[in-house]
């Protein structure tokens, strides 16, 4: 039996549909990331999940509980659905201590004072916040921040937790520490993670599952991470997730070419149907997977060259079209305006 299920669900602000008839089941202990272009219904999802949205159509459940109906007329509020949450901003309160600022979810349900000393204690401990718990919020880092709140959801011990980008107002190496400390707290409690991000790096190393939307929440791919990157179900889905390059090819007899550029040398790809002469499927590749050589290949010109770390990112001209290749910086590096070849050992092909 799934944990969460969304059957149906839609929101609709005036003509525009955000949420379009989305249907969602999420396992126990399953970390679920909805990845999508801003204005997708992402966040809108979640704010429906929350509470803090009335859905329009369709029903929400948790278990066998219904918490949001259209059907039943029934609307439980965020207060009782008993979810963790935490969100982009940090949400603690300046006034009030690390301690007291974890301890006040857990007195607003009414425990006593030992529970609340008890589980706020050992809230804070897993969260790396016990030393600093008399200190407060103005005199901490942005990742301890983000800590209190990490550390006020789970301090009611919740089975889920809405996380709607929470990284986002860190610098790159704390994100990259956080996602492993927000991963050891789901292996920890097991409870369900909905994660909204817009960090493609992010979902990929907390996620069981993303699910890539387009506008509408309408679902484009519900895959694993590693499916979602090495097996697109559409153009737009490897357009949107990682690196891409997007190429027009043409035919001459059994041959194939980069379109308006067939003096570079033909491809040695076999293009699938629909091959007509009218309209040839698009030849799409990432970056890191095309061959840069010095002979052979399709032939072209180095545009334009960019460090970026142990990567070197090429431009290159082959006739009207310019191509992104990424190579290792410890590889032999071209010059721009250098002659080079291009080899695709593995391509998509996606019919428009």
């Amino acid at each position: 039996m799934a944990h969460v299920t969304l059957k149906d669900i839609t929101k609709r602000f005036g003509d525009v549909v955000a949420v379009d008839r989305l249907n969602l089941e999420i396992a126990r202990g399953e970390c679920i990331s909805f990845l999508g272009p801003s204005g997708c219904g992402k966040t809108t999802t979640l704010r429906m999940l929350a509470g803090f949205e009335d859905l329009d159509e369709g029903e929400i459940l948790v278990g066998d509980r219904v918490i949001s109906s259209s059907f039943k007329k029934y609307y439980l509020p965020p207060e009782k659905r008993d979810f963790g949450m935490v969100f982009q901003a940090f949400a603690v309160w300046p006034h009030l201590t690390v301690f007291d600022n974890v301890a006040f979810a857990l007195q607003i349900r009414g425990l006593s004072k030992a529970e609340i000393e008890e589980k706020t204690s050992q809230a804070l401990k897993y969260t790396g916040l016990l030393d600093v718990r008399d200190s407060y919020p103005n005199e901490l880092s942005g990742g301890q921040k983000q800590r209190i709140a990490l550390a006020r959801s789970i301090s009611f011990n919740p089975t889920v937790m809405l996380l709607d980008e929470p990284l986002s107002n860190l610098d790159p190496k704390m994100r990259e520490v956080m996602r492993f400390e927000i991963k050891e707290l789901q292996k920890r409690f097991n409870f369900t993670i909905i994660y909204v991000t817009h960090d493609q790096a992010e979902a990929m190393a907390l996620s069981d599952r993303i699910v890539i939307m387009d506008f509408g929440a309408r679902v484009q791919q519900d895959d694993t991470p590693v499916n979602v990157y090495l097996k697109p179900a559409n153009k737009f889905v490897f357009s949107f997730i990682g690196l891409s390059n997007f190429l027009e090819v043409e035919c001459e007899g059994e041959r194939v070419y980069l379109a308006g550029a067939r003096d570079a040398g033909p491809l040695t790809l076999n293009v699938p149907p629909p091959r007509t002469s009218a309209k040839l499927p698009t030849l799409a590749c990432r970056p890191g997977e095309i061959g840069l050589v010095q002979e052979g290949g399709v032939r072209g010109i180095i545009h334009r060259r960019t460090l970026l770390g142990d990567i070197i990112d090429y431009r290159v001209k082959v006739g009207s079209q310019e191509i992104r290749v990424q190579a290792s910086v410890r590889k032999p590096l071209f010059e721009q305006g250098q002659p080079c070849g291009l080899v695709f050992p593995q391509v998509h092909w996606y019919a428009d």
